[in-house]
């Protein structure tokens, strides 16, 4: 793999590290104040999302709990949370650690973070969510940064009764 990183520690690594860092925090605020007509904005409109286990991941099996090819089905799931799915009403609460930039080949910047989402129903006491790390693909438009694909690759087996809402 080409890189055409910044150098580790140089000016440019670390104002990279801060605009992921800044995609991060305004993805996570989209979700966690459920303005989700705003998430597929964050993807490129031939993105990928995909909310897999780490063992299916580690394995290179493909099963996943949510798959999705295109900004189009993003739009499509965000209909469905909004519009069809009757649940009870939550509350989520990303927590999300800082980048790390693992390389940047051809402009496509390679990344990963961790993330911690909690749970939190009316009247309800916060609970641990979902656990994991998102890998991500990132390009520069002109509209800022934008995924060109995210993993949320979740570390638990299970999961809190059905996940409705993206990660």
């Amino acid at each position: 793999m080409s890189t055409d990183a910044p150098t580790a520690g140089s000016i440019e690594a670390l104002l990279l590290q801060h605009q992921i860092d800044q995609l991060n925090a305004a993805y996570a605020a989209v979700l966690d104040e459920q303005r989700f007509e705003a998430w597929p904005e964050f993807f490129l409109p031939d993105a990928s999302y995909k909310v897999q286990a780490r063992e299916n991941f580690d394995r290179g099996l493909p099963l996943a709990l949510i798959d999705l090819e295109s900004q189009g089905m993003m739009k499509d799931r965000v209909y469905g949370v909004t519009q069809t799915i009757f649940h009870t009403p939550y509350y989520m609460r990303h927590i999300v650690s800082p980048a790390q930039v693992l390389a940047v080949d051809n402009g496509i910047i390679h990344a990963q973070a961790h993330y911690a989402v909690f749970r939190t129903k009316p009247g309800g006491v916060s609970e641990v969510y979902n656990v994991g790390r998102y890998i991500d693909r990132i390009v520069r438009t002109e509209a800022g940064l934008r995924f060109q694909s995210r993993q949320c690759i979740y570390d638990s087996e299970m999961v809190l009764n059905s996940l409705i809402y993206p990660i």
